[in-house]
């Protein structure tokens, strides 16, 4: 099969069990092809593609927080190219305004010196948005995009516009320089599938990166899978089965770490606000997908603790005293897992 074949992948078993193993097999061996490519270009962030991977083929959105030169604009770009989506990205300012996203209504003269409202879309109507920086947007911004990563849709002057699907947001923050930017609200950090956190590179690895990018010739991505791909593999992930035991790993995760409920200490000390069940659903469609991507046909208490981190960190807060002591929310969720390891 040609990587470029924009075919849509199905089985050809004759039971409904027999073809969803197929499905899985052949979509296992597309994501393998797009992990290959995506590696061609981006070096020494393996779990970083695995987890952007794994948030386009969950269907939802994520947030890249790593130091200025780590490739996450390139990431996205290469995502675009290897999966076939439209790509778009925004630099955000603290004077970009919504209608900068959105798009606006103009009032054009027609024929007989008829006038009527046009409206002209915005760079939210792309299949892949990359949001960089996004919290230097001011908040009136930041709750344009909240509406587009929830619903799928855009508001202007009273009427609805569709975005294309699928329809991924990928947004990037710098963790150091704070001067001038507007934290995330609580409401749209949630909006988030994982929070991926973009560490640098091994002397391996940057050492290859060194040597690839400052030649002649650089390696450029390819096509791998297509937008309709894309879309049969998040429909096909929600077919996948998840056993009694790993929906009680996910539901005791979530629910310990919610400070009114929790059995956990360190949690009722330590945690401002805990994980809504968002945090779980979030979960499943994770776990699932890290399924896909190995090929598995069910997804085990591994992928939940797996998962925990990039799906969690970004839905809890620690309180004052916590932070005062030193205490940091990657310990409190590693005590939070330990019960299930």
């Amino acid at each position: 099969m040609s990587v470029t074949d924009p075919t849509p992948f199905s089985g050809n078993a004759g039971t409904a069990d027999d073809k969803l193993v197929a499905e899985i097999e052949t979509l296992a061996e597309r994501l393998r092809l797009v992990r290959e490519r995506v590696g061609r270009v981006i070096f020494g962030q393996e779990h970083v593609v695995d987890q952007a991977v794994i948030t386009l083929l969950g269907g939802g959105h994520c947030l890249l927080i790593g130091v200025p030169g780590l490739a996450k604009t390139k990431l996205v770009e290469t995502l675009g190219t290897v999966f076939g989506l439209g790509e778009k990205r925004i630099q955000c300012t603290p004077d970009l305004m919504p209608a900068d996203i959105l798009g606006s209504e103009v009032l054009e003269e027609g024929e007989g010196g008829k006038r009527a409202f046009r409206f002209i879309q915005g760079p939210i109507f792309a299949q892949l948005l990359m949001a960089d920086e996004i919290n230097r947007a001011s908040p009136r911004t930041q709750s344009a995009l909240l509406q587009a990563m929830q619903e799928r849709r855009v508001s202007v002057a009273g009427q609805y516009h569709e975005l294309p699907a699928p329809f991924h947001v990928l947004a990037t923050q710098n963790p150091i320089e704070q001067e001038g930017t507007y934290p995330l609200p609580e409401a749209q950090l949630d909006r988030f599938l994982l929070q991926i956190d973009v560490g640098y590179p091994d002397r391996d690895a940057e050492r290859q990166m060194l040597i690839a990018t400052t030649g002649s010739e650089e390696e450029r991505a390819i096509q791998v899978m297509s937008a309709d791909d894309l879309l049969h593999g998040q429909r096909l992930l929600r077919r996948i089965p998840v056993g009694d035991s790993v929906i009680d790993a996910i539901l005791t995760l979530v629910r310990n770490g919610r400070p009114e409920e929790t059995p956990i200490a360190a949690v009722r000390e330590h945690v401002a606000w805990g994980p809504g069940p968002r945090a779980s659903q979030a979960l499943m469609l994770a776990i699932r997908a890290r399924a896909l991507m190995d090929g598995r046909f069910a997804p085990s208490i591994d992928d939940v603790l797996a998962m925990a981190k990039p799906v969690l960190r970004h839905r809890m807060a620690l309180n004052f005293a916590a932070r005062a002591e030193g205490v940091t929310l990657d310990a409190v969720l590693d005590g939070i897992a330990a019960p299930l390891g």
